[in-house]
């Protein structure tokens, strides 16, 4: 059988974030190891650690086209079976188009397909409900697309209650940290007073900076580090994962991570709130609530603080959200995904 080619059109940069580069690349190691070819098209714009990422993987990195008409133009020049479309601000028709033009088309959305006319419409979110044909829909985490690095990392069962005199957390927001979270909850944390080592990955150097302004207490300690590729051994390692409510929710489940999520952005609100109503994380709160300066800002503080210091010294607390995420998410979504696209190919499913 001829060799299926898959493109894959997301965009990453320091606003932007790399949650969309991120999700789209396990996908495209699972169309790898099933003999595929696959290359990006997108801007990577001063994302040094998402361009080694794809340069780890062989993945070529190509222009992103933006209008319809461009999307099919690309997808001939490279003579494209699969393109997957991972954007918020691509022009919705593309989709369609490149349908048109018996490219096979997978949009993966967050809530809302964006009148996108897909082959295949992925929403990973949990108990995401959208407006789709059932036919044409893979939705909810058991489709979660995972890093290889993750899915090797998963444990064999979730964690037990385990106590810490002096708690390691682990915190990032992102590649980029696009909206300055960490040193808003490096506060928080800080503030509860407890004994903590909090690591915390910077993705900016004026993060840094803002970081190192922080107040710390007694027996506190602050270890900021670049992005890495060691995300999963990090998460591991820790006794609380402080994160926002993005793509990455999706591995801290599939670890069985004992998870705290803050809603940084507006997108990320509808998933937030179903994931913390079932328990699958801690909610931190609302970022930008949480940095207001009148009363209500400081209820949500306050609302923030309860939830970091429970969490802290609360070992069987801890040991019950890990039980709860990791029964959620098995880290067999991708493959679940690639055998879908493959089946609208025509391929046999590897």
């Amino acid at each position: 059988m001829r060799t299926v080619r898959v493109g894959l059109r997301c965009d990453a940069g320091p606003q932007r974030g790399v949650g969309h580069l991120v999700r789209s690349l396990a996908l495209g190691e699972e169309f790898l190891a099933r003999g595929a070819r696959v290359e990006m098209f997108g801007s990577v714009e001063s994302v040094g650690w998402a361009a080694a990422q794809l340069a780890a993987r062989d993945v070529p990195l190509h222009p992103g086209p933006q209008t319809p008409a461009e999307l099919v133009e690309t997808a001939r020049r490279h003579r494209l079976d699969v393109m997957v479309l991972d954007s918020y601000e691509l022009d919705p028709a593309g989709a369609g188009a490149l349908r048109a033009a018996g490219v096979v088309t997978l949009a993966v959305v967050d809530g809302d397909t964006r009148g996108q006319d897909a082959d295949l419409y992925l929403d990973q979110n949990f108990g995401t409900r959208i407006d789709a044909p059932a036919s044409r829909l893979l939705a909810g985490a058991e489709y979660a697309l995972l890093r290889d690095s993750v899915v090797a990392a998963r444990p064999p069962a979730p964690r037990q209650a385990t106590e810490a005199a002096r708690p390691r957390v682990f915190a990032f927001f992102g590649g980029t940290d696009a909206v300055g979270a960490a040193p808003v909850l490096a506060r928080l944390l800080f503030e509860t007073g407890l004994p903590m080592e909090l690591t915390v990955v910077v993705g900016r150097p004026e993060i840094g900076a803002e970081l190192a302004e922080v107040p710390r207490g007694h027996d506190q300690v602050l270890r900021p580090i670049p992005p890495t590729d060691a995300l999963p051994a990090l998460i591991q390692a820790a006794d609380l994962v402080v994160s926002a409510a993005g793509t990455s929710t999706w591995e801290l489940c599939c670890l069985g991570a004992p998870s705290a999520l803050v809603c940084v952005v507006e997108n990320q609100r509808e998933s937030y709130h179903r994931v913390v109503r079932h328990g699958l994380a801690a909610g931190v709160g609302v970022l930008p609530e949480l940095t207001e300066d009148a009363v209500a800002g400081q209820a949500a503080r306050a609302h923030a603080g309860r939830v970091l210091a429970e969490l802290l010294t609360s070992p069987s607390g801890r040991a019950e959200l890990s039980a709860r995420a990791w029964s959620v998410v098995d880290g067999r979504g991708r493959g679940r995904v690639a055998e879908a696209v493959l089946a609208r190919l025509g391929a046999v499913p590897a």
